[in-house]
């Protein structure tokens, strides 16, 4: 990369090289003072200290202004500042008015390396100085016109170029903050839906391939449909991981009602499920996909930590204050079900729920375990919970 960006630091020779050119480059106006020591009829022990101060107030001006927003603190710079001020005034006091054009780059360093708190005094501070050595100076009257409003606006105009750099930087930290969380996020969502996904087809996968074993010595038949029924559900878990993986898994509530029925029965669960298909016209997609991923969290759980004999799943609508929601409930009467300290996948699932504007209540009632998931189920309501 040729050129720096605003608010870069230089990150090799190169990049170093030209900003020093362009700090550089507003050294021309230094003509004055250089024209003096050649042609101002000095003697030459006066010339050697002037080229002295001289290029001491420049090494200075370069070191100010090139480590500007390395983290110095407001001390370290004010004291650079004051050398300056003072380089300025002794050369000028000294060697004559056409020194005077020194405070002008005091003037732009303090703006250019103060924050604009201190900055809005130090730079009339200086042109004050300026001021009063012009009228101290034989003939400085005659450069303060020409010197003190370049001062006034090269240190402001500073202060701006200085807010600009920190709003930029400020700028790339947030975006590169909203890159990160974007990268969390889609993290997350890969583990939330692998971890639903995958418990599930590989909880069923277990119960068949028992049930497979236990019936392979006296009914190969129906080993072999167990098996066949292995190998379906390993192939649909292989693509829904895909969809998973390219972000386009949106699960539906009538494929998990049809898919708790075929894993709780297979399981020895008695399960209880709606009568009918549910009517889902209103429902808005992000309310079903995050209740049909309860509704597997749900069952996956029940079949493999309840120790449950029956299971009872309805989904149900309810008028709220804040408007109609679709509650799925799923209880069982085991006795292992989570307690209460909730797992990844409730974990999982309450932040699913909240993104979709629902909420999700799991606990122990009675001799079992009950979910309870809600979420919105009209496109204009934002907020679901509640019965």
């Amino acid at each position: 990369m040729s050129g720096i960006g605003i608010g870069q630091r230089p990150q090799n020779r190169r990049q170093k090289a030209v900003k020093l050119l362009w700090i550089g480059i507003w050294l021309a106006y230094l003509s004055a003072p250089v024209s003096d020591l050649l042609h101002g009829g000095h003697s030459d022990g006066v010339r050697v200290l002037g080229w002295i101060g001289l290029v001491a107030f420049v090494a200075w001006y370069f070191a100010l202004i090139f480590r500007t927003g390395r983290g110095e603190t407001n001390g370290v710079v004010l004291g650079s500042v004051a050398v300056l001020a003072t380089q300025s005034t002794v050369l000028s006091l000294t060697l004559g008015r056409e020194w005077l054009v020194l405070f002008v780059y005091v003037a732009i360093s303090s703006g250019a390396a103060l924050p604009f708190h201190l900055a809005r005094w130090t730079i009339p501070a200086v042109s004050a100085l300026l001021t009063g050595v012009a009228l101290a100076v034989p003939g400085g009257t005659s450069y303060l016109a020409g010197l003190l409003f370049p001062a006034l606006l090269g240190g402001f105009s500073m202060t701006g170029i200085r807010e600009l750099v920190r709003t930029t930087l400020e700028l790339r930290e947030a975006r590169a903050t909203v890159a990160q969380l974007a990268a969390n996020e889609e993290r997350l969502r890969l583990a939330r839906d692998l971890h639903d996904l995958l418990g599930h087809s590989l909880s069923l996968i277990t119960l068949k391939s028992e049930l497979a074993g236990r019936m392979l010595p006296d009914h190969p038949d129906k080993a072999a449909q167990e098996v066949a029924d292995i190998e379906h559900v390993s192939r649909q878990a292989l693509v829904d991981v895909r969809e998973a993986v390219s972000g386009y898994r949106r699960p539906r509530l009538s494929a998990e009602l049809a898919g708790a029925q075929v894993a709780l029965t297979t399981a020895g669960i008695t399960v209880d499920l709606p009568p009918a298909e549910p009517d889902l016209t209103d429902v808005p997609e992000d309310s079903e996909t995050a209740l049909a991923w309860a509704l597997r969290e749900a069952v996956t759980n029940v079949v493999r930590h309840s120790g449950a004999h029956r299971c009872t799943v309805e989904l149900l609508r309810r008028q709220t204050l804040d408007g109609p929601v679709l509650e799925l409930s799923v209880e069982d009467n085991g006795s292992g079900s989570p307690g209460s300290s909730p797992g990844h996948g409730l974990t999982g699932l309450t932040e699913r729920l909240e993104k979709a504007g629902g909420s999700l209540e799991a606990g122990r009632v009675g001799h079992g375990f009950r979910l309870v998931a809600r979420a919105p189920a009209d496109r204009t309501t934002d907020v679901g919970s509640g019965t």
